[in-house]
């Protein structure tokens, strides 16, 4: 495939490594990993991979300035600053959340990169699109160049990053001479799952892709994914067709809401730690995790799979739930 022009950010490939304690303990299932957390330090997870794309264009438009958004503890905005920081650009977050005198995790990473840090309200972050558009008008207003990046990098060019990942899974697999039967991930805002859909029909990979969304609800994801699998389709004239019917989300496991851990999660956690020496966090990795076993559980992927799980990273967040993890 011809990819659009990239930078070299994360640490790659990542390797793809047996989980046999766990599996064990499941008796159903052979369960594999694939260390997307080992993509860098400041630059771990999924979220490096699709700014190696939208870095490389923001570069090529002359960007003195990223602006970007996500969660308080944003793994996204953590490795958008870190990236601005390297390349000597500025960068604006807008984080959704409260006001805090606890810095801690990501965001202590985000002001120690320099970021300028925006608190809104969840109510505003509804708005976000057009937060960051003004943001955008008014430093051009001031003669600035500024790039916006939207949440997650999920767009059609950010989307790249996975169907590279894709390729590489591919090869992995076939270098090993592994078949997997499920590929299960955490969806926090559709681009991971959009560029594996993509890369899936590009390199054949045999795999169902199941995504465990860690917020809003299925439906919205599926339109998301959709959308940008076409758009990449549409700028990169790939020939391919997508039926939104394809696109599996799995839900029931977000609890309370995007960002905050349950007990069963915590659990799990715990006893992925102390059994593979793997620390999952409790926004992405631990909640997708804990979906992939209930799957397993409930006959939704049958025994005797061979299931690949994406560790997309964000350790660093972790950091903001020891109170959560460790109960006093």
């Amino acid at each position: 495939m011809n990819y659009p022009p990239s930078i070299s950010l994360a640490l790659l490939p990542t390797r793809i490594e047996k989980l046999p304690r766990l599996a064990a303990e499941l008796k159903e299932v052979e369960l594999f990993l694939k260390r997307d957390d080992l993509t860098g330090c400041l630059n771990s997870g999924n979220k490096i991979r699709k700014l190696e794309f939208v870095l490389a264009d923001a570069l090529n438009q002359e960007a003195d300035t990223l602006i970007t958004c996500g969660g308080i503890q944003s793994n996204h905005s953590r490795a958008t600053a870190s990236v601005a920081a390297r390349y000597g650009l500025q960068c604006i977050l807008f984080l959704k959340g409260k006001e805090t005198t606890s810095v801690e995790g990501n965001l202590l990473l985000d002001r120690l990169l320099g970021a300028q840090i925006n608190v809104i309200s969840e109510e505003e972050y509804i708005e976000i699109d057009h937060i960051m558009s003004s943001e955008a008008e008014r430093l051009r207003s001031m003669g600035r160049k500024p790039y916006v990046i939207p949440e997650g990098a999920s767009n059609w060019l950010g989307a790249m990053g996975y169907v590279r990942a894709a390729e590489e899974i591919r090869n992995q697999l076939d270098a090993a001479r592994i078949t997997v039967d499920f590929i299960v991930f955490a969806c926090g805002s559709g681009g991971t799952h959009a560029g594996l859909l993509i890369g899936k029909k590009i390199f054949g990979l045999k795999a169902r892709l199941l995504a465990v969304n860690v917020c809003q609800t299925p439906q919205h994801f599926i339109e998301k994914i959709y959308g940008i699998c076409l758009e990449a389709n549409s700028k990169l004239s790939l020939g391919l067709s997508f039926k939104k019917e394809e696109i599996e989300v799995v839900g029931g496991y977000v609890g309370d809401g995007y960002a905050k851990p349950y007990p069963q999660v915590i659990e799990l956690i715990n006893r992925v730690a102390r059994t593979e020496g793997i620390v999952l966090d409790p926004v992405y990795t631990g909640k997708a995790m804990y979906g992939l076993l209930d799957l397993v559980s409930n006959g939704r992927i049958p025994r005797k799979s061979r299931v690949l799980f994406i560790h997309t990273g964000g350790i660093f967040s972790l950091f903001a739930y020891t109170e959560d993890l460790f109960p006093a």
